[in-house]
């Protein structure tokens, strides 16, 4: 468009200038080689201008020849190189598609017409090609051939690092993407590989820088940097804290800073400051995680910030971490607990059963029976209470990755991943306890099989004794039907066997019948067929 443009203002210009001199005549005088010449200023005008155009294209001839040779090849090398591109682009779609066959004959007809130096995509399609044709050791070779190029560098490092994923290779896995991590730190499969690794070596700090540089690379957001290096500090204090108990408490106090809620680093913080006399600030920290989120490890902390206070004075303690948070299952327990230790029995009774209004579970049920063994030792009531701990719903746990454990870890013991841990009901009963014995044999319950019925005799007969010389076995009359059990009759004999100091039996009570129980016809009780069962 602004060659038009152009183009129409000179043509303008030029139609203004010969108007112009046609409105004014003239004549131009011109001596040359003895003759003289006189022509009007419009024929000069005019003669000057088709010569200065002939020179132009007598120019722009002489051009285009000597540069013919140039045009026609690089015409040639355009139409080339499109050919190429055209090639590589069918090439990169039945990868993607995963046609291997069209793959490959579209890697060798692009790398005939383009060099594989000025295009690198031909080499990620020639890798491409082998992994569909299952020659993964080729492209591993060729993977490895990209690390010597630069631009190539971080496309051959992501395709052997997931080589080594799939054949299992965890260690290679990580070593690649550490170098990739390196170079690029944006890259979020680099960046995770090896924040895995180094939580899984232990090198806290190590992990934190990483975190720092996808924090500043704007990789993850700022909430999820901030909880990243909250689970990170809490685990470098829990490392710290019986050898640099300074750096230890630095880092517990950063994480709490950055996690208010987090309890484990609350606790962990809490747990220094005690070891250094400052219970003010250690019950403080506390009682702000227990604002947040009550958990049992603060109640059990707080409780104990003192190891020399009475058990009143433990009760007390739970009774203010209450206040801080009513109505809540939590803070009964709490308070249930240390009224247990204290043998303020009613208390204990009052909260825990308070906390199974609110929260019904197992822990909660447990309890209950503890203060009823303790208070009363009603071995029934407590065989009650535990009966309904086992049908009664999990206590919250740390799960990760269906792993139970007892206490915080800051990565998955299954997968690696950081902040897996969540303190919640675990679903089923059979998740792994980390801290378990695992290697307890399972025990077979064997099936007990019920007693056959038998005839219920219409009257309440005498006992027949029968007559036997000592020392000889009476002998049991077998049933035609197999299997059948037997009772040996009572006699004189046996009653002589009877040590005179066998301690007496009392008989056993005969069941109440209800008064609107028909009972058994001992006929129709006979008349049934012996029925087997099975207890599981």
């Amino acid at each position: 468009m602004i060659r038009i443009l152009a183009f129409l203002a000179v043509v303008f210009a030029l139609g203004l200038g010969f108007a112009w001199l046609a409105d004014r005549p003239g004549e131009m005088l011109v001596t040359f080689n003895g003759y003289q010449y006189q022509v009007s200023l419009m024929v000069a005008a005019v003669a000057v201008v088709a010569v200065v155009a002939a020179v132009m294209i007598v120019w722009w001839l002489v051009k285009a020849l000597w540069t013919s040779p140039y045009t026609i090849s690089r015409y040639f090398r355009v139409r080339r190189r499109d050919r190429g591109y055209q090639a590589l682009s069918t090439g990169m779609i039945a990868a993607g598609a995963g046609d291997g066959a069209l793959a490959r004959k579209k890697t060798k007809e692009a790398a005939k017409l383009i060099r594989s130096d000025q295009e690198p995509l031909i080499q990620l399609l020639d890798a491409q090609a082998s992994l569909l044709e299952g020659d993964h050791e080729g492209a591993r070779e060729k993977f490895e051939t990209m690390l010597d190029d630069p631009e190539m560098r971080l496309l051959g490092l992501r395709g052997l690092y997931l080589e080594a994923e799939r054949l299992g290779d965890r260690n290679a896995a990580r070593h690649y993407a550490g170098r990739a991590a390196a170079v690029a730190p944006q890259l979020a499969w680099a960046a995770e590989s090896t924040l895995e690794d180094l939580t899984g070596r232990g090198d806290w700090d190590g992990a934190l820088k990483l975190v720092d540089a996808q924090k500043s690379t704007r990789q993850i957001e700022r909430d999820a940097a901030n909880r990243r290096r909250a689970v990170l500090l809490t685990a470098k204090a829990q490392a710290l804290i019986d050898s640099d108990a300074n750096a230890a408490r630095a880092a517990a106090l950063e994480a709490n800073r950055l996690r208010p809620d987090f309890a484990p680093a609350a606790v962990v913080a809490a747990k220094l400051l005690f070891r250094q006399n400052d219970v003010r600030k250690g019950s403080k920290i506390l009682e702000a995680g227990w604002k947040a989120e009550p958990h049992p490890e603060i109640a059990e902390l707080y409780t104990h910030a003192r190891p020399g206070d009475a058990v009143l004075d433990r009760l007390n303690r739970a009774k203010k971490l209450q206040e801080l948070k009513k109505n809540h299952a939590e803070s009964s327990l709490a308070v249930a607990r240390a009224a247990l230790d204290a043998q303020d029995f009613s208390t204990a009774r009052r909260e825990a059963e308070a906390a199974i209004r609110m929260d019904r579970r197992e822990g909660a049920y447990l309890l209950l029976a503890d203060i009823e063994e303790a208070e009363t030792g009603d071995q029934g009531k407590v065989r009650q209470l535990l009966s309904k701990a086992v049908r009664a719903p999990r206590d919250p746990a740390w799960v990760a990755d269906g792993v139970v454990s007892e206490r915080w870890a800051p990565v998955s013991p299954i997968t690696g991943r950081l902040d897996a841990f969540e303190w919640r009901a675990p679903m089923e009963r059979l998740g792994q306890l980390i801290d378990g014995h695992e290697d307890t044999p399972e025990v077979q319950v064997p099936a007990i099989a019920a007693a056959p019925a038998r005839p219920v005799q219409e009257r309440a007969g005498t006992i027949e004794h029968t007559a036997e010389t000592p020392g000889t076995a009476t002998e049991e009359k077998t049933d035609d039907r197999a299997g059948e059990d037997h009772v040996t009759p009572i006699t004189a004999a046996a009653f002589a066997q009877v040590p005179e100091d066998a301690e007496a039996v009392e008989p056993a009570q005969e069941l109440t019948r209800l008064p609107d129980d028909p009972g058994v016809d001992p006929d129709d009780a006979a008349d049934k067929s012996t029925r087997r069962f099975r207890l599981f």
